[in-house]
């Protein structure tokens, strides 16, 4: 893992979110781009030129942030980039090399039911890049135990356990697999491969109504640091990513969130 990048709001956690990147950057040896989008929308017949303020303060704002926090050994590169967030990011994700996209949960929302506020959880369901939520406040430390739930074991593109794998070798953390079989259970969806049996510790199968009922039924039995879960179509947040808020009734954690690319 050697590029994070991390997207920067105006939310009241930024300082806390930022520290975390950095020691989380230490721990895996990586460089990090703690950024800032924005966009312009300008009325027709205007030609009033913003960019260069908006930039000037951005930029300015990211300093501020960054002189705040304990850096360490870690290098940070800050940068403010416009265009639309989705295309930016993934642009940028692209360029940079980036191996990882941090996210707060949140961000500007201000409503104590929301897990992931719009902006967040247009980052998480709108881009394929490999995510880790981090809860409001959490404070690092080395991962030690990983619950990756899943309800389907297939997986045709090998590539996206790669993050996974890689937090597991740097922490020498044990992966516990939860096979959950929902209502959209195909056979086969429980065959375990070589890859992923080699990747875990354990292997645990439930049946529940959702993936996330799975998790919440056998969470406190792996007592895990972070959680994993996969991206897909029709995968764990299927009418949860329908909209970008997500509410915490609907799904919510106190640990951070690994959030792998789609498997197939």
């Amino acid at each position: 893992m050697k590029n994070i990048l991390v997207p920067v709001g105006s939310s009241k956690n930024a300082l806390s979110h930022l520290q975390y990147a950095v020691d989380f950057a230490e721990a895996v040896g990586a460089k990090l781009f703690v950024v800032q989008v924005y966009n312009v929308y300008t009325k027709a017949g205007t030609m009033i030129r913003v960019d260069g303020p908006i930039q000037r303060e951005s930029k300015e704002f990211l300093d501020s942030l960054v002189s705040k926090i304990d850096t360490k050994n870690v290098d940070v590169i800050v940068k403010v980039l416009k265009g639309k967030l989705i295309d930016t990011l993934e642009l940028a994700c692209k360029t940079g090399d980036v191996d990882l996209i941090l996210v707060e949960p949140r961000t500007n929302s201000i409503k104590d039911e929301v897990y992931l506020g719009k902006t967040s959880g247009k980052i998480i369901k709108q881009t394929n890049i490999p995510a880790l939520i981090v809860p409001e406040g959490y404070v690092f430390k080395p991962v030690t135990s990983i619950l990756l739930a899943m309800k389907s074991a297939i997986i045709k593109n090998k590539k996206a356990l790669n993050p996974l794998k890689e937090v597991k070798e740097i922490f020498k953390a044990e992966v516990n697999l939860l096979l959950v079989k929902t209502p959209y259970y195909n056979d086969g969806d429980f065959d375990v491969n070589e890859t992923l049996g080699e990747l875990a510790s354990s292997v645990t199968k439930s049946g529940n109504a959702t993936t996330f009922q799975g998790v919440l039924e056998h969470y406190r039995s792996h007592n895990p640091d972070m959680l994993c879960v996969v991206r897909r179509k029709r995968g764990f947040f299927v009418k949860k990513w329908e909209k970008n808020v997500i509410l915490k009734k609907d799904f919510y954690s106190n640990l951070p969130v690994l959030v792998l690319r789609g498997l197939k």
